[in-house]
């Protein structure tokens, strides 16, 4: 289930994002991570995500895998996967589809991070 508050655009160092649409056990998201910047390395234990790239080029780290990324590619990002996107030279803009029981940002482990947001003893 989702948490009141989640709704609407979120500005982050990376580059923002805003929530499109949500309904019980899924939430729409779009991001645009902007040129030279990535997420954080993270993973969700509550939701999978489906990701649809829709502009620009980037690299998608998931497990041991490095994917590349350009508009019309997809990526199934399954609960506790280790996953980043990384914007090349352009930003990257994704359609994420979450699908899970607890759909909030607080579902979220960041494993390493550029902009010092991960938690002690992680």
């Amino acid at each position: 289930m989702s948490t009141p508050g989640d709704t609407g655009r979120s500005e982050r160092p990376w580059g923002w994002f805003e929530t499109l649409a949500e309904g019980a056990g899924y939430r729409v998201k779009r991001l645009l991570i902007r040129s030279g910047q990535r997420i954080s390395l993270q993973r969700h234990s509550h939701r999978s995500e489906h990701w649809v790239v829709v502009a620009g080029s980037g690299v998608m780290e998931l497990d041991a895998q490095r994917i590349s990324l350009e508009p019309g590619s997809v990526a199934l990002i399954p609960v506790g996967a280790v996953h980043r996107a990384a914007a090349q030279l352009a930003d990257l803009e994704i359609i994420e589809v979450q699908r899970g029981d607890w759909l909030s940002e607080d579902d979220i482990e960041r494993l390493a991070d550029d902009f010092g947001r991960v938690k002690p003893g992680c």
